[in-house]
């Protein structure tokens, strides 16, 4: 059994400043993030009355509700809060997998064994024979120690999949849980219900323009029909609309480190160069960091015009060398929409520790011909044997252009 936790309009509360704060606004939505594509992010109760929903293009939201208020977002923000409630979730024992901020999903074994009682027999009462079950007995047990970790009001969902749990975090209540047992459960929820996974929100608009409403009415299309109008992405939908999912993947904790720099005045360009070259060395003399590569990283920064920015960067290959940091982090800090307040730099993920017995301190001209090796191999990899070549000086002195140098393959 897996278990949907969702804090509703997660991200658009976190950028209001709050949720009392967030009431108070009206009809609200979180503004396109710079240089992205123009599609408002999560809207509140009363834009969401209007017409408004998440991934809206801009012009039709402000069409449909002129007075509709634009939060700028706050990625920044956003993850620390989440990371925070995830650390919580996980402190009382739930090996949680976050498809999105404010969305968390477990197995409910675990926390069952701890806090519901029996682990054989509860769920033969609540198979369902109508579209609607009645939640076991465990489940309110395992509900009330989340809410108690969370100490947020948070909707809770259950069912054999994930997306069959989703579907009851999404209508259930804050002091009730709900249970989807399956396709039958389903059968009822609307279409806009597939909105909550990135590869099948495209699908929603033409389903509801073909008068397809329910998921009930998805599965009955069958597979080949849903496969022959929208390929891969009909055969998903058409799947979730049963209840079938992929298996959970639990996330790994682990530690957080992390180096911030708060700038006295708006940088941008070198002056914003400069404090990351700062960061990075600050990031890699941190004690916590043990002698350990790096293999992720986010940069993150606090703009001056109002909410934040966030990139996440994967490295080629695990390193801790300052240079190569600086030439990727640069291309990525080039990105920055507006100048920035406060610059941070976290590490996302660890590599392993430098090897022992290995030297310290390597050959430069060594390391600088294995990478032009390497990259003359995917160059030619890539655009075939004449993609590298080296100029043969033969005749410096002939008169003839042609006859002074030959072209010949790099080796």
């Amino acid at each position: 059994m897996v278990v949907c936790v969702q804090l509703p309009r997660f991200e658009l509360a976190v950028a209001a400043g709050g949720r009392d704060a967030l009431l108070a606004l009206g009809p609200a939505a979180l503004a396109p993030e710079p240089g992205r594509e123009q599609l408002v992010g999560e809207v509140s109760s009363a834009a969401e009355a209007v017409g408004v929903y998440p991934g809206m293009r801009l012009g039709e939201a402000l069409s449909r509700c002129p007075s509709l208020a634009l939060i700028p977002p706050d990625p920044v923000g956003v993850a620390d809060e989440w990371e925070a409630a995830i650390r919580r979730l996980e402190a009382v024992g739930a090996a949680v997998e976050s498809p999105w901020p404010g969305s968390a999903c477990f197995e409910a074994a675990g926390l069952r064994r701890l806090y519901g009682g029996r682990v054989v027999g509860d769920d033969a009462p609540v198979l369902p024979r109508i579209g609607r079950a009645e939640p076991p007995p465990w489940l309110d047990a395992v509900v009330a120690v989340v809410r108690r970790a969370l100490a947020l009001p948070a909707r809770v969902g259950a069912g054999p999949s994930r997306f069959c749990a989703v579907a009851g975090a999404a209508r259930a209540r804050s002091r009730r849980p709900e249970l989807v047992a399956g396709a039958l459960a389903l059968s009822a929820e609307p279409v806009t219900l597939l909105r909550r996974y990135e590869d099948t929100a495209p699908l929603v608009a033409p389903l509801e323009r073909l008068g397809i409403g329910t998921l009930g009415a998805v599965a009955t299309l069958g597979r080949a029909a849903m496969a022959d109008r929208f390929g891969t992405v009909g055969l998903r939908a058409h799947g979730l609309a049963l209840g079938q999912d992929t298996p959970l993947r639990p996330r790994t904790p682990g530690e957080s480190v992390q180096e911030s720099l708060e700038l006295p005045e708006a940088a941008s360009g070198v002056q914003a160069q400069r404090a990351l070259e700062l960061l990075i060395d600050q990031l890699l003399a941190n004690r916590a960091r043990r002698g350990r590569t790096l293999r992720a990283v986010v940069l993150s920064a606090k703009l001056v015009e109002g909410g934040t920015w966030q990139e996440r960067l994967v490295f080629r290959e695990p390193l801790a060398d300052p240079g190569r940091m600086r030439m990727v982090l640069a291309l990525r800090l080039a990105l920055l929409p507006a100048p920035a307040s406060m610059l941070r730099l976290s590490v996302d993920r660890f590599g392993p520790p430098h090897a022992p017995g290995a030297p310290l301190f390597e050959d430069a001209t060594a390391v600088r011909r294995a990478r032009l090796r390497e990259a003359v191999r995917q160059a030619r990899l890539a655009a075939g044997p004449d993609a590298a070549l080296r100029i043969l000086c033969v005749e410096p002195d002939s008169r003839v252009p042609e006859r002074r140098a030959v072209l010949a393959p790099f080796e």
